[in-house]
């Protein structure tokens, strides 16, 4: 029959080229010439199909199956054939002698190592780390650290609140302006002798400039026991500095208010012929004492908080803080 002498042509020619081929490329070039959908040679077989009689249909669809199964298979045995041999080539070609590529590993951020090594520091010096919530109700940000309702730190346009189902119940609720809202809540289920630190982000619509932005980082510390003096306080604040920053680095206190702590300081160090504040610290006010339940006539404590970026740029020689958060590669992998 003349139509299955076509077929028998046709699996003839596609097995030969397909034995012939070297490479992937010409093995994907006879596919499209025999097997392609558009214009491959095997749309002239299935026209025979079509023009068969009813007689020789039986025959010319089983014949046109199976050279269509036959050439298949010859062409995915032949690609793995090939794939195989590429393997092989770069194998025996590869020159063991040869220096590897370096492989890209990332690196931490400079903020992050700085809290890595601020954590470790104050661990030695005995102080636990814990952690508190960035969303915080009024109570724990303000009230129970002695902050009135009437007091300027409490100024919705000095606070980020939230339009949220507690704040419509009558509880308003603020990303959190300091992690003095973390000794809070420690004191609360904690009794005396306390010594922890709390590092995480807080937040205040401050003017963006080269020392300020609007989320920063803080690392509060909180010291709770009987007979705590305000040495022991400046002891722990200049041994830090110190510690991290090296023995030659210049600390001062001077006297500030803050609603929390009575008497309080602000704790600054030198930065080139300047002085540049990293921080507020004090003696815990009886209030505090009392709105979380401790005695105040039994316990006496100190607390400081420190602004995390500013050390990290005295560390690393960096001037203006918003580079920290510009997300630029070639600044970061500096460090």
């Amino acid at each position: 029959m003349d139509i299955l002498a076509a077929f028998d042509e046709f699996e003839s020619g596609a097995l030969a080229a397909i034995g012939a081929v070297s490479e992937s490329s010409e093995l994907e070039r006879v596919r499209v010439e025999y097997m392609g959908q558009k214009n491959g040679r095997i749309r002239e077989l299935q026209k025979l199909v079509g023009a068969a009689t009813a007689e020789q249909k039986p025959a010319v669809g089983r014949r046109f199956n199976e050279v269509r199964t036959a050439v298949t298979a010859a062409l995915e045995s032949r690609q793995e054939s090939l794939q195989k041999l590429a393997a092989a080539r770069a194998v025996s070609d590869f020159d063991v002698t040869l220096p590897g590529d370096r492989p890209r590993l990332g690196k931490l951020h400079p903020i992050t190592q700085v809290m890595s090594e601020f954590r470790e520091l104050m661990g030695r010096f005995g102080f636990t780390v814990v952690d508190g919530p960035e969303l915080e109700d009024e109570r724990h940000n303000f009230e129970a650290l002695n902050i009135p309702e009437d007091h300027p730190a409490r100024d919705p346009l000095d606070n980020f609140y939230l339009a949220c189902a507690e704040a419509a119940a009558g509880r308003p609720m603020l990303l959190r302006s300091q992690t003095s809202t973390v000794q809070i809540r420690t004191m609360e289920t904690v009794q005396p002798p306390v010594r922890i630190v709390s590092l995480g982000r807080v937040y205040r619509p401050d003017t963006i400039d080269a020392t300020h932005s609007c989320m920063f980082h803080q690392m509060e510390g909180l010291l709770v026991d009987r007979h705590v003096t305000m040495a022991q306080l400046k002891t722990v604040l200049s041994q830090f500095a110190r510690s991290f920053l090296g023995p030659e680095v210049e600390i001062r206190f001077r006297p500030s208010f803050f609603p929390f702590t009575e008497p309080s300081v602000e704790v600054d160090m030198k930065w080139g012929s300047s002085w540049m504040e990293i921080g507020g610290a004090g003696m815990v006010d009886p209030a505090v004492f009392a709105s979380v339940g401790y005695d105040p006539e039994q316990y006496s404590g100190f607390a400081f908080g420190l602004g995390i970026e500013r050390f990290c740029m005295k560390h690393f020689g960096v001037d203006d803080i918003r580079r920290f958060y510009e997300n630029d590669l070639r600044f970061l992998a500096q460090f």
